[in-house]
């Protein structure tokens, strides 16, 4: 059949093709949009670049997408990631109910070597900011991931 028109005789058989190939790629487009919307947010860090306290903040305002007056401090950073599900401004990432963010971070090895205390500061603000999340009758919203 490629290259010749179809006679009168196989019309029906080519549009039957048609439909399914269209109801197929309407069936992938919807599953393909289906787990867009159940993906993870996700804000990655490099710890292979971030070496001091300096270097972490300007990662996390980068990746988080803090505001410009951000404090580049520990509070500063747990009270910007501690309203992801309001319409606060302070991040970029805005969550839905139940939702989580997970925070991951590549070459965390390299990280733990260069700055153990980041890490740990790190691990327990989380932490500090998912309680945050429970006293408000909430589900914690932020999953953190070493790589």
């Amino acid at each position: 059949m490629c290259g010749k028109r179809p006679g009168p005789e196989n019309v029906g058989a080519v549009n039957r093709i048609a439909q399914l190939v269209a109801a197929d790629v309407i069936s992938s487009t919807n599953n393909l949009e289906f787990k867009q919307e159940n993906m993870m947010p996700s804000a990655r860090l490099n710890g292979e670049t971030i070496t001091d306290w300096d270097s972490f903040h300007t990662e996390c305002a980068q990746v988080f997408g803090f505001p410009e007056f951000y404090g580049r401090n520990m509070n500063a950073w747990i009270d910007c990631l501690s309203y992801l599900r309001d319409e606060d401004g302070m991040s970029k990432f805005r969550l839905r109910e139940n939702e989580v963010l997970s925070i991951e971070i590549s070459h965390s090895e390299k990280l733990r070597q260069q700055a153990p205390d980041i890490l740990e500061e790190l691990e327990f603000c989380i932490a500090a900011i998912n309680e945050r999340y429970d006293d408000y009758g909430e589900k914690p919203a932020l999953k953190l991931t070493l790589r």
